[in-house]
Parts: C-alpha cells; sequence; structure tokens
C-alpha cells in the first residue's frame, strides 16, 4: 500500500513506485523460488524475504490485537524452513487421458498442475508424479477430487476423495500403487467416510516420544519445527505447574508434552487414540463449543492450554475468564478470533504477557502463535 491508498500488487515494503505505475524492488524483495508463483495459490508471499515475512507475521498479530484495543510484546517470529511441511489437500481433476494434481490457483477453482514444490516435504512431493498418472485412471472425466498427504511415522499416509474405488481391479490397482511407494496407509472417501485400502501396520504419530495412533484424515501442526516452537512456548507458560488441562487436545501435541492430567476433544477418533497413548491421563470426548469446562471444573488446574480451530473459543475462554486458573496458555491459527478470545480473558482479570507468531505456512498470508495470560493474586 503506498501512504496515499493505493494497492500495489507483488510489492514489499522499501520497494519503489515509479511514474509509470512500475515497481522497483527494495532491499527486502527476492526472487520467488517457485516457477508457479504467483498462480499458485500455495504461497502468496514469495516475492518478500524472510525480514519482510517476519514483519508482516508480527503486523498481521499486532493489528488483530489493537482492534479489540490491546496490545503486549510480541516475540520474534519463528519461520519454518521450505520443504518442510508435512500435510497438505491437494486437488486432482481427470482431464483428457491425463489428470492434473496440484493446489487451487489463487482465489480460483482452477488446479495449477504441480511439476515442482518449495514447501512440501520431498517424501510427500515425490508421490505427486506417480498420483497424476493413478488419478487419470481412476478419476471420472471433469469430475474432481481431493488427495489428502500427511506424512506420519511409517511414511506417507494418502486419503483420496472423489476416486470410485470399486471392483477387485480398482482396488488391486490401488493396492499396488501403496506397496510400490511404501506408503504407511491409503484410504479412500466417497461420499460416505473414509476407508482404508491399504494400511500393513497401524498408522501412528509420535509426539514427545509416544507413538499415537493417527486417524484417517487425522490433524498435525503443520511442520516438526512449527510443533516444536509451539511446544516449547507452551511448556514456558505451563513451567511449575502441578495440574495442567489440554482443550481442544486433538491428538495430544500439548498434552503429552506437558504430562495433562487432563484432555477435552471433540473428536471421538481422536480422543481415544490419545486415551490409549496416555493412559494414566483423563482424556474426556467432550464438545467444547456446546460444553465447555466450567469454572468449578476449571479450578482444580494451575495451568490450562488452548489450541482451538480457527473459528477460536469464545464460550470456553468466557467460563476462564470467571475461574481461578493462574496461567494459560493459547495456540491459535487465527489471529482474528484470538485476539477476540484475548479481550475476554483480559476483561476477565488476565495479563496478555507475550505472544509469539509461528510462521508454519511458509510464504502463505497463514498465521499462527503461541501466547501467555497470567492472573496475579
Amino acid at each position: 500500500m503506498t501512504p496515499n491508498g493505493r494497492h500495489v500488487p507483488f510489492g514489499v515494503p522499501g520497494d519503489a513506485l515509479l511514474d509509470d505505475g512500475a515497481l522497483a524492488p527494495g532491499p527486502h524483495h527476492q526472487q520467488p523460488p517457485c516457477r508457479h508463483f504467483p498462480e499458485c495459490g500455495g504461497c502468496q508471499l514469495q516475492h518478500a524475504d524472510d525480514e519482510a515475512y517476519r514483519d508482516y507475521l508480527v503486523s498481521r498479530v499486532k493489528t488483530a490485537l489493537a482492534q479489540h484495543e490491546l496490545e503486549t510484546e510480541i516475540r520474534e517470529p519463528h519461520l519454518s524452513p521450505p520443504n518442510s511441511r508435512r500435510r497438505a489437500a491437494l486437488r486432482a481433476l481427470r482431464v483428457g487421458t491425463g489428470a492434473v494434481v496440484g493446489f487451487n490457483a489463487e482465489k480460483s477453482h482452477r488446479i495449477i498442475d504441480m511439476r515442482e514444490c518449495h514447501i512440501l516435504r520431498p517424501e510427500l512431493f515425490a508421490l505427486v508424479a506417480p498420483l497424476r498418472a493413478l488419478l487419470s485412471t481412476m478419476l471420472q472425466p471433469k469430475r474432481g477430487g481431493e488427495v489428502q498427504l500427511t506424512l506420519v511415522d511409517g511414511g506417507a499416509d494418502v486419503l483420496l476423495k472423489g476416486v470410485e474405488a470399486t471392483g477387485l481391479a480398482a482396488i488391486e490397482r490401488l493396492t499396488s500403487f501403496a506397496t510400490e511407494h511404501r506408503l504407511a496407509r491409503l484410504s479412500t472417501d466417497q461420499g460416505l467416510g473414509s476407508e482404508p485400502i491399504y494400511e500393513p501396520q497401524p498408522a501412528t504419530v509420535t509426539l514427545s516420544g509416544r507413538a499415537v495412533g493417527f486417524p484417517v484424515g487425522g490433524f498435525l501442526q503443520a511442520t516438526e519445527d512449527g510443533e516444536a516452537a509451539l511446544v516449547h512456548s507452551v511448556r514456558e507458560v505451563a513451567e511449575g505447574a502441578k495440574a495442567v488441562a489440554d482443550l481442544f487436545a486433538g491428538l495430544g501435541t500439548f498434552a503429552l508434552a506437558l504430562g495433562a492430567n487432563y484432555a477435552g476433544e471433540a473428536s471421538r477418533d481422536a480422543a481415544a487414540a490419545l486415551k490409549r497413548a496416555a493412559p494414566n491421563a483423563a482424556v474426556e470426548h467432550r464438545d467444547l463449543y456446546r460444553r465447555p469446562l466450567e469454572p468449578q471444573e476449571l479450578g482444580r488446574f494451575d495451568a490450562v492450554v488452548l489450541d482451538p480451530p480457527r473459528a477460536g473459543a469464545e464460550e470456553q475462554v468466557k467460563t476462564l475468564a470467571h475461574s481461578t486458573v493462574r496461567r494459560v496458555a493459547y495456540v491459535s491459527c487465527n489471529p482474528g478470533t484470538f485476539a477476540r478470545d484475548a479481550k475476554v480473558l483480559v476483561v476477565g482479570g488476565y495479563s496478555l504477557d507475550w505472544v509469539r507468531p509461528v510462521g508454519q505456512f511458509r510464504w502463505s498470508t497463514h498465521v499462527e502463535l503461541a501466547a501467555c495470560f497470567t492472573r496475579g493474586g
């Protein structure tokens, strides 16, 4: 944005706008590494160097907080390196005798046929070309599908949506594909729920040294090093706490790292997997939007961890604001809903001590963060 409000696409701070409307690149403007940029919707900021990208992450958090009249220390952001993302959802479409596989174009349903990628783990990108060949024979003409890729302990976990895997020949084709590429699991979803086709060993993901069963379509932090940065921040908040609750616990990324006494999670499959991995913890299958922990339930905990979906934790923070919990670690993937919830906690007597942005989705506008709230007295 120029001082008079004019928007110049693909400019970064330090660029100059020339009289003819062209951009003169400044010191923070870099050559995008990928041939698909800027068409591919997987990245929006490959033209910004790391310093400019870190400033962007900080700005997103500051702006969200300012909308609720909040400010605090914004710590140095953590950036995940290129080619480190271990999960992705790709689109697929049969075209003629072939197929295209990749991310959608920015603000479009058009699929960019992925020939290189600088964000995915190499183990996942190596599957794109074979999947293109497989789906050219299994997708219906002009009908789209989706490929969910997740890197777990035993290799790649692949979920195919929109693929009609009926009949012995189709099942054999999928099984041969999974065997040839040494997949950890291959599943299909034809609209009635996911069904594993190939899983030689139970799929697991290791969290804090424990192998946790990984449900089909389960959630992981996007990168291992981003997960480590978030865990480090949460541990700092909860340090010394004798009783910890992990709310919106998922598979237990934070519950296992902290040895949490209680974990609440709405997904039945995730809660069951966490219970098997941590039999000594009280793991409850509970919808915290409809039935948040009440102040009297929260009163037995010294620290609470929140890691809600993008919608935030509005109902749960309302009860937290009336509780005696001394410390709250809030992990968010949406600065807007985080700031809304932070305001509720601050009005309820908490201090927002610091926020650390985490750029797991490198070169994208997606911002994650960890924050520390404390209550005096």
